[in-house]
């Protein structure tokens, strides 16, 4: 693999760590099973192009598409709170309606930022390679979300949500509103994959429609990756472990990919991230085995 390849894998990784820290806070922390990340992605990355390609500044039309993320998690939360449907089906319902959404708001499958101003223009030409400016602006970016995650979720807010998913019942009996939490939650999942989407569409240089598909795959093997390999020993240890995953997952895929031995083509993306998937969601279970 060259360097060049390496670096990009790091950078996409980085890319959907926003995506990852999205899905724990949905799947671990409010223990609810969403796939309106698979529409929320592309609606961050539409939104985003839309508004760069209309002269907006790049950084307010991130924060918009954030905004707009944060909508669509709120209303997968009221088709589960108010209108008691259940949670992975009111996501499923949100995804689908996304797809239409994000062709509405881009007005064709695919919107090029071929020569825009993006969040990362200024920092080029100042004496580093572009394949290290891309990685390292939004590893910066990555810290500051992961330690703005980490201290909302040790304040009494974050606190109320954890109690949320872990025991809703109890949490209610404590005078915890578990109805808001969610609606919280889910709006901070989704700005966080929104702006995970606003981030690619920036470092790419193009927003399609189709670029949400298999988002939450890459969220939760990122998720279970960072478990497997660091633990469950404190929260921050955790989001740390998000971070991690989501960047070995992408070199993982690189390096299959880029492997000649393997044969493996482009085309074989799919299969390889079945594979890997399923090797990290097995990987514990080996490992409790062959500790016993």
């Amino acid at each position: 693999m060259s360097q060049i390849a390496f670096w990009g894998a790091v950078e996409l990784g980085l890319v959907y760590s926003f995506v990852a820290l999205g899905v724990y806070l949905a799947f671990r922390v409010l223990d609810f099973p969403d796939l309106t990340v698979d529409g929320s992605f592309p609606l961050g990355a539409a939104v985003t192009a839309v508004l760069i390609i209309a002269g907006v500044n790049a950084w307010l039309a991130a924060l918009i598409a954030m905004a707009a993320g944060a909508g669509a998690g709120m209303v997968t939360a009221l088709l589960n709170v108010r209108f008691k449907i259940l949670n992975l089906l009111a996501s499923i319902l949100t995804m689908i309606a996304l797809f239409s959404v994000n062709l509405r708001v881009m007005g064709k499958p695919n919107v090029a930022l071929i020569n825009a101003d993006t969040m990362i223009s200024p920092f080029f030409g100042h004496g580093l390679r572009d394949f290290y400016v891309r990685p390292l602006f939004v590893g910066v970016l990555v810290v500051v979300a992961l330690i703005l995650v980490w201290r909302f979720l040790e304040s009494d807010a974050g606190l109320a949500m954890r109690a949320t998913g872990a025991n809703a019942r109890m949490a209610r009996a404590q005078g915890v509103d578990t109805s808001r939490q969610i609606y919280l939650g889910m709006a901070i999942s989704n700005a966080l994959v929104a702006f995970g989407g606003a981030l690619f569409a920036q470092t790419n240089g193009f927003a399609d429609v189709t670029s949400g598909v298999g988002t939450i795959v890459v969220g939760l093997a990122a998720v279970i990756i960072g478990e497997t390999l660091l633990g469950r020993r404190g929260l921050l240890i955790a989001l740390v472990g998000c971070v991690l995953g989501s960047i070995l997952y992408r070199i993982a895929i690189q390096l299959a990919l880029s492997s000649d031995v393997i044969g493996l083509q482009a085309s074989d993306l799919n299969f390889v991230t079945a594979v890997l998937v399923t090797f990290a969601l097995i990987l514990p279970r080996l490992r409790r085995g062959a500790a016993s």
